[in-house]
């Protein structure tokens, strides 16, 4: 009864990662997920606050406007104004989301054209190939390496992918690996994409999740950048808000154009009393990330000792609530985490699950409470140090 797309398209890394979870508590075994990033911490009180007396409002169970609220649209204008300098138009280059991940599926679903090519990179969120695949197009992926900081040689890419390719995809912060791309990056992938006639994506929902008081910059704050590039934010990791399913695209208004034809055919707009509480989250004065950087680094700082106690390098990150590592031992990620649950119950996200150059790695994810983590931590420890 299938599609063929959908018999071709290989299981979600995180829907795999949850049914090894049910798996092995069957077999009764104790299981401590670092697999997923989905944040252990309460949405901040103010937010649900706003979102139960917004509901209250008869009005408020409505439709909402497809491209989203204005209130919450001018919101989001305003916080990228604060935070990264740049100035979008509410109207036409602001639409609202439910989710990052939706809005990047119909992003490509609204530019990719059978046989067009989106350049993504290796390793990287799974959906820029998966929404290419949907929309019948390509993917040509380019390696990142640890050497390298995990940022990407665009001259690496042939002229005969670019003759074909519409789309360049990044990712930073970056995840799975929590690298940061510096300004320098973005303004070398503008000129990239501008003299390509790309349109360059960014999933920038980790840019306020970054450790050691190092602002991760927007790709919008390049000159020029507004003409060829979109950048996707969302309100799930800043705000704990990962079942509220809000988010927002930002910036080429063509490109915003043409999502908006696949929104309006495709979904009715997010709740109005989540949008406006969404609104409020995104003008308060922020110290609820504060607290949530500090929490986070506390959790980084404890990772990074437990491993490199037992022997193991992991890559210092920059952002993102993520520690990324090589293997202790051997090449194979999905063995490795197999063999992890098995002896630790610890569940952790191989490598492999966002491409190929990410065989040889695995992810642990911060998102479970500080004991716990440290209870996690020192059974993967342990059964690490019990060596092949």
């Amino acid at each position: 009864m299938r599609a063929d797309r959908v018999k071709k398209v290989p299981p979600y890394l995180f829907a795999q990662i949850d049914k090894a979870k049910e798996d092995a508590q069957a077999r009764g075994i104790d299981v401590i997920s670092l697999g997923v990033g989905d944040p252990d911490l309460a949405t901040p009180g103010f937010i649900i606050n706003e979102l139960k007396s917004s509901a209250e409002v008869v009005e408020n169970h409505h439709y909402p406007p497809y491209e989203g609220m204005l209130e919450f649209r001018e919101a989001a204008a305003d916080w990228y104004r604060r935070r990264f300098g740049f100035s979008a138009d509410p109207a036409s280059e602001i639409y609202a989301l439910l989710g990052v991940k939706e809005g990047l599926i119909h992003m490509f679903l609204a530019l990719i054209d059978p046989g067009d090519i989106t350049i993504v990179m290796d390793p990287s969120y799974p959906i820029f190939e998966v929404g290419t695949f949907f929309a019948g197009g390509d993917t040509y992926h380019i390696p990142l390496r640890e050497e390298n900081d995990y940022l990407p040689d665009l001259e690496e890419v042939p002229r005969e992918v670019l003759k074909k390719a519409k789309v360049i995809a990044v990712n930073y912060p970056h995840n799975p690996t929590s690298a940061v791309a510096p300004r320098d990056f973005y303004s070398e992938a503008v000129r990239f994409a501008r003299e390509n006639k790309l349109l360059l994506i960014n999933d920038a929902v980790y840019t306020e999740l970054y450790f050691d008081g190092l602002k991760p910059p927007s790709v919008l704050e390049v000159d020029g950048a507004k003409d060829c590039c979109v950048e996707f934010h969302s309100l799930s990791k800043t705000f704990n808000m990962t079942g509220w399913r809000i988010g927002f695209a930002i910036g080429n208004a063509e490109a915003i154009d043409a999502l908006s034809v696949v929104k309006t055919n495709t979904d009715s707009g997010v709740f109005r009393p989540i949008q406006i509480a969404g609104a409020r989250a995104l003008r308060e004065d922020l110290s609820s990330v504060d607290h949530l950087r500090r929490i986070y680094t506390k959790r980084r700082d404890l990772v990074l000792s437990k491993l490199k106690g037992v022997g193991v390098s992991p890559y210092y990150p920059k952002a993102t609530f993520y520690v990324w590592s090589r293997l202790p031992w051997g090449r194979d990620s999905i063995e490795f985490c197999r063999t992890m649950l098995e002896r630790s119950g610890v569940i952790l996200g191989p490598g492999v699950g966002w491409g190929r150059y990410g065989e040889g790695y695995f992810r642990i994810a911060l998102t479970v409470g500080d004991l716990l983590l440290e209870k996690a931590m020192d059974r993967l420890c342990a059964a690490i140090a019990q060596g092949e």
